[in-house]
């Protein structure tokens, strides 16, 4: 009899640590899921946008709307307006205060390193970006670097000469933690 109340303390330790871990293992896959299923939402949204040439929500409650479909390394993700994290959650998000994608200045787009801009490690100089606006508009970008700045001293000109598209996410590409460090994949436009 003493022997099993003597196991019992183990095995509850053992289970609440397997509850723990499944715990954070779903919190973990949830993020890149959302991401993942938003994106499908956002793409009927975005449809209708560029059909009916007026901002449309992807869901009731959205605080936001489909204002651009990026394209880059064979992949594509709609972009919402704004960073905040409800936006971020879902997609990428094209900063208040930045011109619209080939208008004169730098449009700069942030998402998630481990969502959408997981792809930006595999952007190089030259690499073409797609962009559609919500007017319908295509344009084309030429990637011409990237770098690696501080979140506060990114260096990025929202109202730079030429037009310049510039892709934030934060690095390093395979960290868990938040950090101070930005990974910034800068283009330019290619003439029409």
């Amino acid at each position: 009899m003493s022997r099993r109340r003597s196991n019992y303390p183990g095995r509850a330790l053992g289970l609440l640590l397997l509850l723990v871990g499944l715990g954070l293992a779903a919190e973990a896959a949830w993020i890149p899921l959302k991401a993942t299923l938003a994106q499908a939402l956002l793409e009927r949204a975005f449809a209708r946008t560029l059909a009916e040439g007026r901002p449309v929500r992807p869901w009731p409650s959205a605080d936001t709307e489909p204002v651009a479909r990026l394209s880059l390394v064979g992949r594509s993700f709609v972009a919402l307006r704004g960073g905040s994290g409800q936006a971020l959650a879902f997609g990428p998000g094209h900063l208040d205060g930045t011109p619209e994608p080939g208008e004169p200045g730098t449009a700069v787009f942030a998402a998630h390193r481990d969502t959408q801009f997981a792809v930006l490690g595999q952007l190089g100089p030259g690499d073409a970006v797609g962009v559609t606006r919500r007017d319908g508009r295509r344009l084309r970008f030429r990637v011409t670097g990237a770098r690696i700045a501080p979140w506060d001293a990114s260096g990025i000109d929202p109202q730079a000469p030429g037009r310049h598209l510039a892709l934030v996410t934060c690095w390093p590409l395979d960290g868990f933690a938040a950090g101070p460090l930005r990974l910034i994949v800068e283009a330019v436009a290619e003439a029409p």
